[in-house]
């Protein structure tokens, strides 16, 4: 989960808790303990910073099982960015097409997602997705977008 909705969760079940056993007793029957680990975390807070930017797409990085990664995508789509979660650079073809997932859906095929001209792209990754992925996914970008266009 986000570290604010495990927090609202949180704060939900102490004030239950000192509803009904009072102040006293609270620490008896309600302990907190942050369990995010400092990757997620950190990766969470940059991305909260990335979306301020004008954005005309998101890339999210990282296993399609990894709630970590998931919760970056939503970051996006919650700020109407669009947004291709994929798991490696495989899934960038030619011809401006990837093979993404969309948020809660089945992998899908999505034609030319790149839109021309200048563009700014987020590109964030899952706290377990290694370096070489990520690098891999940016240069195939750059060369999707480098590649002359076909005239015809």
């Amino acid at each position: 989960m986000l570290k604010g909705e495990t927090e609202q969760i949180g704060k939900l079940f102490e004030h239950t808790m000192l509803k009904k056993y009072g102040p006293t007793q609270l620490n008896q029957h309600f302990l907190s303990f942050n369990t995010i680990c400092d990757a997620t975390q950190e990766r969470q807070d940059a991305m909260f910073k990335l979306v301020e930017d004008k954005l005309d797409l998101m890339v999210v990085i990282g296993g399609y099982n990894s709630s970590n990664t998931t919760h970056l995508q939503e970051i996006a789509i919650e700020r109407g960015i669009p947004s291709y979660h994929i798991d490696s650079a495989d899934r960038i073809g030619a011809g401006n097409r990837v093979e993404h997932k969309p948020l809660n859906q089945e992998l899908e095929v999505q034609e030319n997602w790149l839109p021309e001209g200048k563009i700014s792209v987020g590109i964030t990754s899952g706290a377990s997705t290694p370096d070489r992925v990520v690098e891999a996914v940016i240069e195939k970008i750059f060369a999707l977008k480098s590649a002359p266009v076909p005239v015809g």
